[in-house]
């Protein structure tokens, strides 16, 4: 298994940045692999992205989501993806923690994951969402849902 783990401050409030990232469907504007991302249902997305040079469509599960401290996701087919984003609050503002895994398929992704553009493709991709949400100042949208063991949790 790969894994990356990465973090970044963004100048603005936890429930801003959480909230922005709970937009799933905007990724691509800040992902720069992922060309699209489809909201199923509470609980799942389905993918497009580019990886490796090739098209992979895949459909993940969130695992986990607690407003304004954590999202967690794990692939149900396709590409064995799975990861969690943390979001604390700092002085000024927010540190998110990003870790992904994933199992490298073929050559391209074997080596790449070995000369590090992993992980300089997810802190690329930070440094994007840093700069759209510290742009706007506010979130798109917002999702304060629950999601516990794949599972939606009405409170």
């Amino acid at each position: 298994m790969a894994e990356v783990r990465e973090s970044i401050e963004v100048q603005v409030p936890v429930s801003t940045a959480y909230n922005q990232w709970t937009q799933f469907e905007e990724f691509p504007q800040f992902m720069e692999n992922v060309e699209s991302v489809k909201q199923i249902d509470d609980t799942h997305l389905r993918w497009v992205a580019e990886i490796g040079g090739q098209q992979h469509e895949w459909t993940a599960e969130i695992t986990r989501q607690e407003p304004d401290k954590v999202v967690g996701w794990r692939s149900v087919d396709g590409k064995g993806i799975s990861g969690e984003v943390r979001f604390d609050p700092i002085a000024e503002g927010t540190q998110i923690d990003v870790t992904l895994t994933w199992e490298p398929e073929g050559f391209l992704e074997s080596v790449g994951e070995k000369v590090g553009v992993d992980t300089l493709g997810v802190k690329r991709d930070l440094d994007n969402f840093k700069e759209l949400i510290e742009s706007r100042g506010v979130e798109s949208g917002a999702w304060r849902g629950e999601v516990l063991e794949g599972e939606r949790v009405d409170r």
